[in-house]
């Protein structure tokens, strides 16, 4: 009717009133049946009603006062004046058994412990007649757990051992098994604080032992029910599984966690997908609370770091027999939606037992012909390698290579050898160890049967001779959570004691006795508590409570023969740096079979490769996608590339596009074939001038020469050999200089070199006009008009190029676009309009050349040379009016080469045809240069 508040003293309730109406109806019928005398006649019924809370532990203390006396709290047991009690109208469970193994060893102080060894499958009750009471054939071991009880007596063993720890006293245990069944749970923690001989809690009417911390329980939901009874009488708790969700517990009231925190095992299980780039994943939970946090814990966080699930199924826990049938249908739908998966690595959350429930999973498809999909499966700490008895000679594929994420542990030494030597003869108060000893060796005790039916247990089977599945000789993680429960209550006990005697403890007949001892007060002490254990691992809590300690990464091996092993792969580490924390040594990873013992893929698509970017299917998640080739011009250097990449325009792609290539230095040097073709071709050129200038200075008095102004002669032969030597200036690597000159050097020099031949042919046109009577033009004729038609046309052109040069001059350029695969090293002209006028200037002086030899060209042989000036302009003109093309359209050095080929071209063509025929009379026919011939050749 109420629920309780936090605090227990001073509380305010919230009170349903509604529900008050309950009440009201069972007060009005036992009143409505005292008064009527056909029912009871002689007799009047009473009630007793108490309130639930809506709480469990309430409610169990609730159903227990109405077992005890009216005066005080002794449940079943005659310490006052007690009402029969003939019904109860509410939620009380069957009748409970007083039956509960457990195992006890007498000391002065014990220590309490829930292990989880056995099942107890229950059917519902329908409350029609009295529930038959447990059988022993719904008892089912899980075999692998009872190493944790021998964990914990193996710990007691050697402290009591140890004149280090606790001298003078001697630690006990008892241990209650919790059939992994609430109700079980319940009753085992009552007993806790009980008599030995009889279930009366919180009451002494016998030898009680209460105990001074108890360790457990394995599964959340066990520690859960166990930690609603401590909690009232402020008993510690450590428990060595997952923490339970506390929705309900009051605060102030912790347990103490044995294992590391449950977000460190989430950071490892995503560095290991990471590690091994597995990004399209399965996971399986039980459908528990635990199981509900953990998916809502990790599926943000892997979807961050860009690993999508590709499904999640809930295996429902299993509490009724009847429920059997729904969990095989179930599992079957399961398994056959793992097995049609893409997904190859599948992570499961469970229970310590949820692995023998995963390995039904082959025998439960309902499809007869499905195809087996190799998987990897990831386990969490809480999930141990464990099988019941019927699983012995199931198909262990399923387990062979899978990873496993357990709580830190090392070998101890002395446990093997206890572990050894442990027989059904060797203890009495065992009460463990002979339903394990029959379910793990498949044999039964002639004692407890009548009728023998199988092997006949001898009790001298050797446990190291069981394989993995059932029983493991080394210390699990689990089992080493235990040892070092043991040793920290050990530990915070002596601390205590330690702090009593300094402040006036008594001591009894050599051993400690605490003067009104509250055992809450060791919470103070165990929250402190730091030791080394024998392992020289350190044990501590945090403020928290919780121990600060890591996970290891083991990678389960089933051998041929069928031997088990676990094989320490990697860690997390706690108290690292996030980088850190996480190491793992992929050599040692021994892979599935299925895989070929090769490292599987999980991935939703197949890698997209260096050369192709991902293009993410339409209604599916961001890592289901189709790869595509990256655009022309971009590349993608690595997997998985959401999108292709321009390179640098240092750089340009390969031919798969898929890195970016360094472009290689061009230009015209020459130290290539081009380079050393046109430097040569210059320098024979320049060589060919020089040799037609010397040959004219040697016969310089020579009709020929005189004939034809030899001054302008020799202008226009150095000219033309300065020219070839220009073109040098286009070969090499650009300069500062290099550019500055080439363009304005071999204008102005051609500027004159053309300036000559029009002098030439104008000097020849008034030459002959001159000759008319009564002419004013003879005294234009002679050098004057000749140097100042030469200078002034030159002097255009300087002061053209000393603007260019003055306004925008030409620099060392890096052209890094024009060519894809090359970086062009080359001169910028700076201002192409004062280029391109430079080159119509000299245009201009061809065009006027060639027009005024043109008319020339019929004037008397002898003394005429405007016919070779019309055909030298006629190529110079031609030359350079298909440069212009030819420039625009080639790119990096090939513009180079066409200027230089240009250049010596023109020149070329101003030497062949003005000089040639001079030359071949100087040098071949001599007898033709004279005064007589030329004049003969006039008449």
């Amino acid at each position: 009717m109420e629920y309780p508040s936090n605090t227990e003293c001073n509380s305010h309730s919230s009170i349903l009133p509604k529900h008050y109406q309950h009440i009201l109806a069972l007060v009005f019928a036992i009143e409505e049946i005292n008064e009527n005398l056909q029912i009871l006649p002689n007799a009047t019924l009473g009630f007793h009603i108490y309130d639930s809370y809506f709480n469990a532990k309430w409610t169990y203390h609730a159903t227990m006062l109405l077992m005890s006396t009216l005066e005080i709290f002794p449940p079943n047991y005659i310490c006052g004046i007690q009402n029969n009690l003939i019904a109860v109208i509410g939620g009380l469970d069957s009748e409970i058994s007083h039956h509960v193994t457990n195992y006890y060893q007498r000391g002065d102080f014990i220590i309490g412990g829930i292990a989880s060894h056995s099942f107890i499958i229950s059917s519902s009750v329908a409350f029609t007649k009295e529930p038959p009471p447990a059988l022993s054939e719904e008892l089912n071991v899980v075999p692998k757990h009872y190493q944790h009880i021998l964990a914990l007596a193996f710990a007691v063993k050697e402290i009591n051992e140890n004149p280090q720890i606790l001298p003078n006293v001697t630690l006990g245990f008892h241990i209650y098994d919790s059939y992994f069944n609430a109700k079980w749970t319940y009753y085992a923690t009552m007993l806790f604080i009980s008599t030995l001989e009889r279930f009366v809690p919180n009451y002494s009417c016998g030898t009680k032992k209460t105990p001074i911390a108890v360790i457990g329980g394995l599964d959340s939901q066990t520690s859960l029910h166990v930690s609603t009874v401590l909690d009232t009488y402020k008993i510690p708790q450590l428990i060595y599984g997952p923490a339970p969700l506390m929705k309900d517990k009051t605060p102030g009231l912790p347990f103490y966690q044995m294992v590391p925190k449950e977000d460190l095992q989430y950071q490892g299980i995503l560095s290991l997908l990471l590690y091994f780039e597995w990004t399209w994943i399965g996971v399986v939970v039980m459908d528990t609370d635990n199981g509900e946090q953990f998916v809502q814990s990790v599926v943000p966080l892997f979807s961050q770091s860009g690993i999508c699930l590709a499904f999640i199924e809930r295996i429902r826990t299993l509490t009724f027999v009847t429920e059997i049938i729904d969990m095989m249908v179930q599992g079957a739908k399961i398994h056959d939606k793992i097995m049609g998966s893409k997904a190859n690595v599948i992570v499961t959350y469970g229970e310590s037992y949820s692995l023998a429930l995963f390995r039904w999973f082959p025998y439960l498809s309902e499809l007869e012909h499905v195809v087996k999909k190799p998987k990897l499966w990831i386990a969490t700490s809480q999930v141990e390698l464990a099988s019941f008895v019927y699983q012995r000679t199931w198909d262990t594929e399923l387990i062979h290579g899978a990873l496993a994420f357990t709580i830190h542990s090392n070998g101890l030494p002395g446990f093997f050898k206890f572990v050894e030597d442990r027989n059904p003869s060797s203890t009495t108060d065992d009460g463990f160890i002979k339903d394990f000893w029959q379910q793990a060796f498949g044999c039964v005790f002639p004692t407890d049967v009548h009728k023998v039916e199988g092997d006949i247990c001898t009790g001298k089977e050797k446990l190291e001779c069981l394989s993995g599945p059932f029983f493991e000789m080394s210390m699990t993680g689990h089992s080493y959570s235990i040892y070092n429960a043991v040793y920290a209550t050990a530990h915070a006990l002596h601390a205590m004691f330690t702090s009593r005697v300094k402040h006036g403890a008594i001591v009894d007949s050599g051993r400690m006795k605490l003067q009104n001892q509250q055992y809450w007060q060791l919470h103070h002490f165990l929250s402190s508590v730091s030791f080394n254990n024998s392992a020289g691992d350190k044990v501590s809590f945090d403020k928290n409570g919780e121990l600060t300690v890591g996970f290891d990464v083991i990678n389960w091996i089933i051998s041929s023969n069928q031997t088990f092993h676990r094989v320490r792969v990697g860690m997390m580490a706690p108290l690292t740096p996030q980088e850190q924390a996480f190491t793992i040594n992929e050599e040692a990873v021994t892979w599935p079979r299925w895989f070929n013992q090769a490292q599987p893929l999980s991935l939703c698509s197949e890698n997209c490769h260096p050369g192709f970017s991902k293009k993410v299917k339409e209604g599916k998640p961001f890592r289901c996608y189709d790869c595509i080739p990256c655009p022309k011009g971009k590349i993608s250097d690595q997997k998985d590339m959401n999108d292709c990449l321009d390179c640098t325009d240092e750089n340009y792609p390969s031919k798969y596009q898929d890195l970016c290539i360094p472009k290689d230095v061009s230009f015209l040097s020459y130290e290539e074939p081009l380079g050393i073709s046109l430097a040569s071709f210059a320098l024979s050129f320049s060589f060919t001038t020089a040799l037609v200038l010397g040959t004219f200075l040697k016969h310089h008095n020579t009709p020929i020469i005189r004939a034809n102004n030899r001054n302008l002669t020799y202008t226009l032969l150095i000219s033309i050999l300065l020219c070839f030597l220009s073109a040098l200036l286009f070969i090499g690597q650009p300069l500062k200089m290099t550019c500055l000159l080439r363009q304005t050097a071999f204008s102005i020099i051609f500027s004159v070199a053309v300036s000559c031949i029009l002098a030439k042919t104008i000097t020849v046109v008034l030459a002959f006009m001159a000759t008319k009577p009564g002419t004013r033009i003879r005294k234009w004729v002679g050098k004057t008009l000749a140097t100042s038609i030469v200078l002034s046309c030159s002097l255009i052109q300087a002061i053209i190029c000393s603007v260019w040069l003055a306004t925008s001059p030409p620099f060392p350029d890096v052209d890094l676009n024009s060519m894809p695969h090359v970086i062009v090293l080359e001169c910028n002209e700076g201002s192409v309009a004062m280029f391109y006028c430079v080159l119509a200037y000299m245009g201009f002086l061809a065009i006027i050349s060639f027009t005024v030899a043109f008319l020339a060209r019929k004037l008397p042989d002898s003394f005429n040379e405007a016919k070779f000036i019309t055909f030298s302009m006629l190529v110079f003109c031609s030359l350079w009016l298909s440069f212009v093309p030819a420039y625009l359209s080639t790119k990096g050095k090939y513009m180079v080469a066409v200027e230089i080929f240009s250049i010596l071209a023109s020149n070329g063509g101003l030497l062949a045809f003005i000089f040639a025929p001079k030359c071949y009379i100087i040098v071949l026919k001599p007898e033709l240069n004279s005064r007589k011939q030329l004049i003969r050749r006039k008449n």
